[in-house]
């Protein structure tokens, strides 16, 4: 049986132990998630919280499949939009040194800058393809895009992404 689909049975039934250790498994890749969405590291926590909010309100709904991840990054694309919807406002300029940890400062802020400067649609692929690791058929599922157009929001996205940090093309 599938590590999660016991977990969420726990947490269920109310375990707090089994939450915590959900949290703590999912967390950073949602707050990365958020944070390449947004420009803001504050507005990424809140979107953040919010998936696992919303998460944890739909738990006797949820019917596990054994993608769980899938599933949280399907609620964090949702809350980004609905924020986006909501605030037309331009987020604050504030890179953060969580995203891409393992790059230098510098390359860091690189990074952070050319995601956010993707066109919306392409930025979401980018981000779970690039960032999140997911296969293109999972991205297809959770963006509800077609695969083709996936496969099309990466490449472009590769190339974007190429010219904006001063590589060539691979």
């Amino acid at each position: 049986m599938n590590a999660d689909f016991l977990m969420i049975q726990k947490m269920r039934a109310g375990d707090q132990n089994s939450i915590d250790r959900f949290v703590e498994k999912y967390y950073p890749a949602i707050y990365k998630y958020c944070r390449l969405q947004v420009k803001d590291s504050y507005t990424a926590e809140d979107l953040t919280q919010e998936t696992f909010i919303r998460f944890f309100e739909s738990l006797e709904r949820y019917k596990h499949s054994g993608k769980t991840m899938n599933y949280l990054y399907v609620i964090a694309s949702n809350a980004c939009r609905d924020y986006f919807r909501k605030t037309k406002e331009e987020p604050l300029d504030n890179p953060d040194e969580y995203v891409f940890q393992d790059s230098g400062a510098e390359l860091r802020m690189d990074i952070q800058n050319a995601f956010e400067s993707l066109p919306d649609e392409i930025r979401e692929a980018a981000v779970l393809y690039f960032a999140g690791g997911l296969k293109q058929k999972d991205i297809s599922r959770i963006t509800g895009a077609g695969l083709p157009l996936v496969k099309y929001r990466i490449r472009r996205a590769r190339e974007l992404l190429s010219a904006l940090l001063g590589k060539e093309d691979q």
